[in-house]
C-alpha cells in the first residue's frame, strides 16, 4: 500500500515507482511515530489476534506488531511490486512466538476485510489517499466486536518540504503529481468522522524535531517519499529530471540551514486510535 514508509505505498496509485532503500535510508526516524502510535493500542482480545496492516511498505514496521504480539496472524497489504518483493523477502513467515507475518498486494483504495479484523492499522499511507475517510465505515465494520483502527499520517503538507517542492512542479507542469494541504485532515475532524461511527477515539498531533546528518539530507528524505511521484513522472528525461533536482536542492538549502551538528527537520504527524464498541 505504499506504491509507505513506513510511513505507505499501497495507496498511490500504479503509476508511482518506489525504491525501498532509499525509503529505508531514515528507517529509524520514519518508525518512531509508528511505535508511538502502538504504545497507544489496546491489546485485541484473545490469544491469536488477527491484523491488518495498510500499506506496509518494505515490511520493517509491520515486523514490530510481531514484536507486541507475538501469536497474532499478520497479513501487510501493499500494491507496490518493489515494496512487496522487498517485504516477502525479508520478512515473511512464522514468528518467534508462534504467530504468522504473511504480505499480500491490496489496494487501500478498494481494500475490504474478508473476514473480522482486531487490529487495522496504517502507517504514512493514507495521505496518498483522496477522500480515504470515506473508507473508515468499510474497515470499522470489519473489525471484530472490541476491535480498534488506528492510524498515523503526516501533517506537513504546508512545510517548506512540500511547499516547495509544489511550487517548482508547477513551474515545471507537473502540479497534477503531487498531494496538496488537504490531503489529510484536522486532527479535530479525523475525531468527528471516527466518533460519527460509533467509535471511541483518541487523537492526537505530535512533532518531530529530527535532526538528519550530511549533505542536503532533507532532499535524501522526501526522495523516498513525497517526492516519488516527480522522480517518476521525470524518469524518462534525465535533463528535466536533474535541473528539477539542483533547484529543488538549492531551495531546501534555505529553507532548511544545516547547523554544527546536522540539519533539524520538523516533521508533523498527526495519530488516531478507534476502539469499536465491544
Amino acid at each position: 500500500m505504499t506504491n509507505r514508509t513506513n510511513t505507505g505505498s499501497m495507496t498511490t496509485g500504479s503509476m508511482t515507482t518506489w525504491d525501498p532503500a532509499q525509503y529505508l535510508r531514515h528507517a529509524d526516524h520514519r518508525a518512531r511515530p509508528f511505535l508511538d502510535l502502538l504504545s497507544r493500542i489496546p491489546d485485541p482480545p484473545g490469544a491469536s489476534a488477527r491484523i491488518a496492516d495498510l500499506g506496509c511498505g518494505p515490511g520493517n514496521v509491520t515486523v514490530l506488531l510481531a514484536d507486541r504480539w507475538p501469536t497474532a496472524r499478520i497479513t501487510g497489504y501493499d500494491n507496490s511490486p518493489e515494496m512487496l518483493d522487498r517485504a516477502h523477502t525479508e520478512h515473511e513467515g512464522p514468528t518467534p512466538g508462534g504467530g504468522r507475518l504473511d504480505f499480500a498486494h491490496g489496494d487501500v483504495r478498494t481494500w475490504n476485510p474478508e473476514a473480522p479484523y482486531d487490529l487495522i492499522i496504517s502507517n504514512a499511507t493514507l495521505q496518498w489517499v483522496p477522500g480515504h475517510v470515506d473508507r473508515f465505515a468499510d474497515w470499522i465494520a470489519g473489525l471484530a466486536p472490541g476491535g480498534t483502527f488506528a492510524f498515523q499520517v503526516p501533517g506537513n503538507f504546508g512545510a517548506p518540504s512540500h511547499r516547495l517542492m509544489r511550487e517548482l512542479a508547477e513551474s515545471a507542469g507537473l502540479a497534477g503529481a503531487l498531494r496538496h494541504e488537504d490531503a489529510v485532515l484536522s486532527p479535530e475532524s479525523y475525531l468527528e468522522h471516527l466518533t460519527a461511527l460509533g467509535c471511541t477515539a483518541d487523537v492526537w498531533e505530535t512533532t518531530y524535531v529530527h535532526l538528519l546528518p550530511g549533505e542536503d539530507p532533507v532532499l535524501d528524505w522526501v526522495k523516498g517519499t513525497g517526492l516519488r511521484p516527480v522522480l517518476t513522472a521525470l524518469a524518462d528525461d534525465p535533463e528535466a529530471r536533474d535541473a528539477f533536482l539542483n533547484r529543488y536542492r538549492d531551495a531546501l538549502r534555505k529553507a532548511y540551514p544545516a547547523g554544527p551538528h546536522g540539519t533539524a527537520f520538523p516533521f508533523r504527524r498527526i495519530f488516531a486510535v478507534a476502539r469499536k464498541e465491544a
